[in-house]
């Protein structure tokens, strides 16, 4: 008897124009391969509605025209999608075109870059560089692994703003692991959304891991960060609401978090968004219930604050934190609102006793 194995291998369609996009999306082949696409200026590349099963993938370098506009530059969408990277790709944002040291808040229009609205799919293996502005958004997704993305605006480092990493919003069930963020703003944030965490990964030149800015009624329950380095970053971990705004923020973990060299804050959760100092008081619209913070250790700079906690009164319950030694910042600021049983050493640290 002679044994054999029969190997079934997906049909590709390959997309090197722009026009053929559309084409490739209504056709049955299962693998759609973007390939050294040129993307023009202030058009959308358009993923949406991707077909059940398909495979995504990039190949070669990725590059858009240059315009000012709202963006996104891409939007993939889809129910069962495996999106990846092919050895070598790049999606190419070239972001120093826009970057003018303003970010959103000025200057020039710049688009948001990738918008995922994916459900039990998977994201893997893509390199991202120099987007103008947000970097990678996830919202309304369900059952999403994002593992392995490399998101590099290192280039940015003196003009680029609000590049926020990783933004999950609006979702359930998303993992984002074994990844890496250069970026200048949040390296992860959550703001509305439940089942979330953030496992592996590395945060470099930005503002940290955080929760919020919470407001709009907005909850986030069950976010876990956890093995994760941040370094030389504005903020280490962060937790932030808004001042006269209502949401909720339940059962968040940071665990097992490396700080190196943070610029302002090493942990910080305040209520008083968008100040991020303890010069107005903070507001109760949003309770912060059942907050783990366990081993999260490292350096702040002298001229940082290891620790910064500025809630109202009755924000804060049933929080356990353990084993937090952050040090080096020479800062002393105020601190209120901590919930009753909390360990004595990090009230020290605080300066509540």
């Amino acid at each position: 008897m002679t044994n054999f194995m029969v190997v079934t291998i997906s049909s590709a369609v390959y997309v090197d124009r722009f026009d053929q996009i559309e084409a490739a999306k209504k056709s049955n082949d299962k693998v759609i391969v973007i390939r050294n696409l040129q993307v023009p200026a202030g058009v959308l590349l358009d993923l949406q509605n991707l077909k059940p099963g398909t495979t995504l993938q990039f190949e070669g370098r990725v590059t858009f025209g240059y315009k000012e506009w709202k963006g996104p530059m891409v939007r993939i969408s889809g129910k069962n999608i495996i999106v990846e990277g092919k050895p070598g790709h790049l999606i190419d944002g070239e972001g120093a075109r826009w970057w003018d040291g303003l970010g959103g808040a000025g200057g020039k229009t710049k688009p948001t870059f990738i918008e995922l609205k994916l459900d039990d799919s998977i994201v893997r293996n893509l390199h991202v560089k120099n987007t103008p502005v947000q970097m990678f958004t996830s919202s309304f997704c369900n059952n999403l692994l994002i593992t392995n993305v490399n998101l590099d605006n290192e280039d940015g480092k003196s003009k680029g703003r609000n590049t926020d990493g990783f933004a999950v919003g609006l979702s359930k069930n998303v993992t984002v692991q074994n990844s890496r963020v250069y970026n200048q703003d949040d390296c992860f944030c959550c703001g509305a959304g439940s089942d979330i965490k953030f496992i592996n990964n590395v945060c470099i030149g930005g503002n940290g891991i955080s929760i919020g800015s919470m407001g709009n009624n907005r909850v986030v329950e069950r976010v876990e960060a956890r093995h994760c380095q941040v370094i030389d970053s504005f903020n280490g971990i962060r937790i932030k609401t808004r001042k006269n705004d209502k949401a909720l923020v339940k059962d968040v973990t940071f665990d097992d978090i490396t700080l190196k060299d943070i610029q302002q804050r090493g942990v910080i959760v305040h209520g008083n968004y968008p100040s991020w100092r303890p010069t107005d008081d903070p507001t109760d619209g949003c309770p912060i219930k059942n907050l783990v913070i366990n081993n999260v250790r490292g350096t702040v700079k002298a001229g940082g604050a290891n620790t910064w906690i500025w809630l109202a009164n009755g924000v804060a319950s049933g929080w356990k934190v353990s084993n937090v030694n952050v040090s080096g910042g020479k800062l002393k600021l105020p601190c209120k609102g901590l919930p009753a049983g909390i360990d004595k050493n990090f009230q020290e640290r605080c300066g509540q006793i």
